[in-house]
């Protein structure tokens, strides 16, 4: 009988070590990808977990072994798989890691040619059949394993976001939260008038700080702590494989995705009027509001890195934001990146001469949010079926590209299931209105139980 490898997800892979993922089931994915896409290189990497540089070892044999050249470029964020894909001109990418799950965890991530994703419906299932089955076919020569930098050109293609000469010389705090991201800082900031104060900095697998997820309230503090001692323009923080980006305002206030996503949207509807903006429906009305003001088009996609790159594909899009802190780029391969949103910012801050909290807070109050409220929910399509039944009388608009979305007058929420835990996620927003909000925000978690 096959073996169920538990590690395989929707979009990636992630396990507990040594019982989900180890050294064996690695080499047997590297296998199964190589016989599945047949590529002739791939370009691997891995995070500062303890366990990345065997499993990246493990992977590299693997996918040897089955007759590709493997190019490895030691330890990197998961951006850079992106980039060195494309820009090596590769067949494919994975890079070994577990982004903010627990310290004994691990994963990796995977794309094909161009740095397109492979998820459930592109391949990975079929990936997961093939190692589950561990039959492969001998290769008759087996490819060979090479180191590269591709560092220095993924710093050059950075720095052309951002108008270097022009950059004020602003206080940044970054916490990379001992992941990935502070060895990306230091090889950029000689580029830079920035002043960095560097927070939790140096990468380390035992995560001492607690592992890097910026988005859960506790792991705050320390960030918040520098802005305001330090006098900082702006502080940022990261997840662990630094490929979503979250922002603080000179004060100290965390700022939610959301409203980055419009401010991303209207920088670079300014420099190209008329382009596309793809965007998730948990919360919408601040980007669709920002399009129409800067003479550009809203693109609602479901919720999802492989469903936003593709569909920033088909529409050829230059930007893609999820509020989660995910930031797509056209010229970043249709890719998220953790670097170029901060990058973004600071030319924003530099050339307008505002501070972070001006150049957001207007937005903030014209469509005040709850931000992402999760609960376990033993019947998730019963509780759905319950609040579109109740709520039905008075709604302007009902959408289900990804859970179910509700409009009305003055606010509106999404509530799905999410893709990747056993979770119901819950998001509210109004027009101006933050008392209402609150209000439609706590009517919809007293039905939530």
């Amino acid at each position: 009988m096959t073996e169920e490898l538990t590690c395989f997800k929707a979009y990636d892979v992630r396990g507990r070590v040594p019982d989900q993922l180890n050294n064996d089931i690695a080499y047997r994915i590297g296998r199964a990808y190589a016989e599945y896409l047949k590529p002739k290189q791939v370009v691997v990497g891995y995070d500062i977990r303890l366990s990345s540089q065997e499993l990246c070892a493990s992977l590299s044999r693997g996918l040897a072994e089955a007759g590709s050249d493997v190019i490895n470029i030691g330890e990197c964020g998961t951006e850079e798989i992106y980039f060195a894909t494309s820009h090596l001109n590769v067949d494919g990418g994975i890079v070994v890691t577990a982004s903010h799950n627990p310290a004994d965890y691990n994963g990796m991530k995977f794309v094909r040619e161009s740095s397109k994703p492979i998820s459930g419906d592109t391949g990975l299932n079929e990936i997961k059949r093939l190692a589950q089955e561990n039959k492969f076919t001998d290769c008759v020569e087996p490819g060979s394993v090479s180191f590269e930098d591709t560092q220095p050109a993924y710093i050059k293609h950075l720095l052309g976001y951002v108008d270097v000469p022009n950059l004020r010389p602003l206080k940044v705090v970054c916490n990379a939260g001992n992941g990935g991201a502070g060895p990306t800082i230091d090889a950029i900031e000689h580029f830079l008038p920035l002043k960095f104060f560097k927070v939790h900095h140096e990468p380390d697998g035992n995560f001492p700080n607690g592992v890097p997820n910026p988005l859960l309230e506790e792991n705050r503090g320390p960030t918040i702590d520098a802005i305001r001692s330090e006098g900082a323009d702006m502080g940022i923080a990261w997840d662990g494989d630094f490929d979503r980006c979250f922002f603080f305002d000179e004060n100290g206030r965390f700022i939610e995705g959301y409203y980055i996503v419009g401010l991303l949207a209207q920088s670079f509807l300014e420099v190209e009027p008329g382009a596309r903006i793809v965007h998730d429906p948990r919360l919408t009305w601040n980007t669709i509001e920002v399009a129409k003001e800067f003479s550009g088009e809203a693109v609602l996609c479901k919720t999802g890195h492989a469903f936003i790159k593709e569909r920033m594909r088909i529409e050829d899009a230059v930007y893609g934001g999820e509020m989660s802190a995910h930031h797509y780029f056209r010229d970043f391969f249709y890719c998220d990146s953790g670097m170029v949103p901060w990058l973004l910012v600071a030319g924003l801050i530099s050339k307008t001469g505002k501070k972070l909290s001006e150049l957001v807070d207007e937005r903030m109050r014209a469509f005040p949010a709850s931000g992402e409220i999760n609960r376990r929910i033993e019947e998730p399509l019963k509780l759905l079926e319950k609040i579109e039944s109740l709520y039905s009388d008075g709604c302007n608009h009902i959408d289900q590209t990804d859970g179910l979305s509700m409009e009305f007058e003055a606010w509106r929420f999404n509530i799905r299931m999410s893709n990747t835990e056993p979770l119901v996620r819950l998001n509210v927003e109004s027009r101006g209105d933050d008392e209402l909000m609150k209000k439609k925000t706590a009517e919809l978690l007293a039905l939530m139980g």
